[in-house]
C-alpha cells in the first residue's frame, strides 16, 4: 500500500513539474516573456499531474491502437478539464480560462483544438513518454525517491493551502483596505478639527499622536496592498482570462501600487538606462 502511495506521489509530482514546464516554456514562447503558468506559486501544474494518472492507468490498454488511443485521449482529457474548469469557478467564482473566442468551444470551458492537442499528447504520453519516464525512474534508488517525494509533497501541500487562501482572501483584503482608508479619512477629520481649534500645548500633542496613528495606519495599508497586488498580478499574468470585480479593481488601479515601491522600480529602470 505504501509503494503505490509512493509510485503515485512520484510520477504526480514529476508530471506536475513537467506539465507547468511544457506550459509556461509555450506560452512564455508565444507572449515573448517569462510566464508562470498555473495556480500555485511553485512551479507545478496539478492539472497534468492528475491527468497523467488517468492518462497512465485508463489508457493503458489502448497503447496498440493508436487511433481508438487518440480519440479517447481527447475524450477523457478534455472532461478532465472541464471538471477542474467548473470546480475553480465553483469554489472561487470566477473562470481561470475562456475558450469563447475559438470557433469551436462549450461553454468557454473546452474547445476542439485544445482537445486535439490532449488527443495527441494522450498517445505520446502512453506510447513515449511515460515508458520512458518509468526507464529513469527505476534506475534511482528508492531511499532517494521516497526522500526528494516526500520533501516536494509537503511543499506542494503548503504551496497549495497558501495559494488558496490568498485567492479566497482577495475580497476580504480589498475590505480592509477600504476600511482603513475609512480610518485614515475620520483621522484626518480629526486633526483638522484640532487645527481649526485654539491651539494649545495638550491640542498639539493630540495631533502629533493623532498623525503617528496615520502612518501606521498607512503602513498597514500598503503593507496589504502590495501583497494583494503582486498575487493579482501573478494571477492575471498565469490566467488571462481571470476576471472578478475585485480583480479589476486591484488592476485598474483604484487601489495605488504602494509609492515606495514604484520609487524603487524606478530608480533600477533609471540604473538599467545609464548603464
Amino acid at each position: 500500500m505504501e509503494n503505490q502511495i509512493y509510485n503515485f506521489l512520484t510520477y504526480f509530482i514529476i508530471y506536475s513539474f513537467l506539465g507547468w514546464l511544457m506550459e509556461s516554456i509555450f506560452r512564455s514562447i508565444i507572449e515573448k516573456k517569462i510566464i508562470n503558468t498555473g495556480f500555485l506559486k511553485g512551479p507545478m501544474c496539478p492539472i497534468y499531474g492528475i491527468g497523467a494518472f488517468i492518462m497512465a492507468t485508463a489508457l493503458k490498454s489502448l497503447e496498440n491502437n493508436i487511433i481508438l488511443l487518440f480519440i479517447v485521449s481527447m475524450f477523457v482529457l478534455t472532461l478532465w478539464e472541464y471538471i477542474v474548469g467548473v470546480l475553480l469557478e465553483k469554489i472561487f467564482h470566477t473562470k481561470y480560462w475562456d475558450y469563447s473566442d475559438h470557433k469551436i468551444n462549450f461553454q468557454g470551458r473546452i474547445c476542439l483544438s485544445n482537445s486535439i492537442y490532449w488527443g495527441i499528447l494522450g498517445v505520446a504520453f502512453v506510447k513515449f513518454i511515460h515508458p520512458f519516464m518509468i526507464s529513469i525512474v527505476s534506475k534511482i534508488d528508492i531511499t532517494i525517491i521516497y526522500v526528494v517525494i516526500s520533501i516536494a509533497t509537503i511543499i506542494f501541500i503548503i504551496d497549495a493551502i497558501i495559494s488558496i487562501v490568498k485567492v479566497r482572501n482577495i475580497k476580504q483584503a480589498l475590505e480592509k483596505v477600504e476600511e482603513l482608508n475609512n480610518q485614515i479619512k475620520e483621522k484626518l477629520k480629526e486633526i483638522k478639527k484640532i487645527t481649526d481649534m485654539e491651539k494649545n500645548a495638550e491640542k498639539i500633542d493630540v495631533k502629533e499622536n493623532i498623525q503617528k496613528l496615520i502612518e501606521q495606519l498607512n503602513k498597514k495599508k500598503e503593507r496589504i496592498t502590495t501583497h494583494l497586488y503582486k498575487n493579482v498580478y501573478r494571477l492575471k499574468k498565469a490566467f488571462p482570462a481571470i476576471d472578478t470585480k475585485e480583480i479589476r479593481e486591484i488592476l485598474n488601479k483604484k487601489i495605488e501600487f504602494p509609492k515606495n515601491k514604484k520609487v524603487k522600480v524606478d530608480k533600477k529602470r533609471e540604473r538599467k538606462k545609464e548603464s
